[in-house]
C-alpha cells in the first residue's frame, strides 16, 4: 500500500480486537442499513440472511480470498442460479416454504442438491465464497421463491458488494490478491 495504512490495520494495531471490531461494526451496520431502507421503500428482500456473513467477511476479513469482491459476486451469481435450478426441478413451488410447512422429500433434495452444486461450481472457478450456501438454501427451500425475489437478491448483493468494497477502499483496505497487503 505504499506506506499508507488502511483504517482496518491502524484499528487492530492501536486497539487490537476491539479497534477491529467496531470498525467492522460501524461498517456493517451502515451497508446492511442501506439495504434494509430499499427494502422499506420497495417492500422487497432487499435484506436476507446470506448478507450477513458475507458483509463479516467484506470488514471482519477483507484479506481472505473469499471476501473479494469476485468471489462474493460469482459465489451468489451461482448459488442463486443453483437455488432457482433446484426450486423448479423440484416443483418446490407446489409446496409452502420448508420454515412453513415443514420440510418434505422435494425440500431436503433440493436443498442438498442445490449446495452440492454450489460448492461443485465454485470449487471448479476457484472461488470460494461460503455464504454462497446459505443463498441457494434461501431459494432451493422456497423462503424466497418469486421471479421478483430472485431479481431482488441478485441486485442486494451487486449493491453490498459495491458499498462494502466502496467503504473498505475509501478507508485503505484493499482486497485480497489485488496485490496490496492488507495484513495488520
Amino acid at each position: 500500500m505504499s506506506g499508507r495504512t488502511s483504517v482496518l490495520t491502524r484499528r487492530r494495531k492501536a486497539r487490537g480486537d476491539l479497534g477491529a471490531g467496531l470498525y467492522a461494526a460501524a461498517l456493517s451496520l451502515v451497508t446492511l442499513s442501506v439495504l434494509g431502507l430499499l427494502g422499506l421503500l420497495t417492500h422487497l428482500p432487499w435484506l436476507f440472511p446470506s448478507l450477513g456473513p458475507t458483509v463479516m467477511l467484506f470488514f471482519e476479513s477483507p484479506e481472505q480470498p473469499a471476501s473479494r469482491p469476485v468471489n462474493a459476486l460469482v459465489g451468489h451469481g451461482v448459488g442463486l442460479a443453483a437455488g432457482v435450478i433446484c426450486f423448479y426441478g423440484f416443483h418446490i413451488g407446489a409446496f409452502p416454504p420448508a420454515p412453513v410447512g415443514g420440510v418434505t422429500g422435494y425440500h431436503m433434495a433440493a436443498g442438498a442438491v442445490s449446495v452440492a452444486l454450489t460448492t461443485l461450481v465454485l470449487t471448479r472457478v476457484g472461488l470460494p465464497h461460503p455464504p454462497a450456501g446459505a443463498t441457494t438454501l434461501i431459494v432451493s427451500l422456497g423462503i424466497l421463491n418469486t421471479p421478483a425475489h430472485f431479481g431482488v437478491m441478485a441486485a442486494a448483493v451487486v449493491v453490498l458488494t459495491a458499498l462494502g468494497w466502496g467503504a473498505n477502499l475509501l478507508l485503505g483496505t484493499r482486497p485480497a490478491g489485488s496485490g496490496a497487503d492488507t495484513r495488520p
